[in-house]
């Protein structure tokens, strides 16, 4: 993968994380999830609320791990 490519996957990984993120702000209603982290989410009371947290909260970890894994 070239330079530039890996520059642009970050970006938008960069994106994808932050969208997630203040979603998850949000639906959440504070930012504690970050040092909480999955429990925050499990601990909300409407279920509809829960699952799309819960997508929210892999999409930002699977942005997050992709991009450690990219340095």
């Amino acid at each position: 993968m070239s330079l530039v490519q890996i520059k642009n996957l970050n970006r938008r990984l960069d994106n994808l994380s932050n969208e997630a993120a203040k979603e998850l702000d949000k639906l959440c209603g504070h930012s504690l999830w970050r040092n909480i982290g999955f429990d925050a989410i499990d601990r909300l009371d409407d279920n509809e609320r829960r699952s799309t947290a819960n997508y929210y909260y892999g999409q930002w970890q699977t942005a997050k791990e992709l991009q450690e894994a990219l340095g």
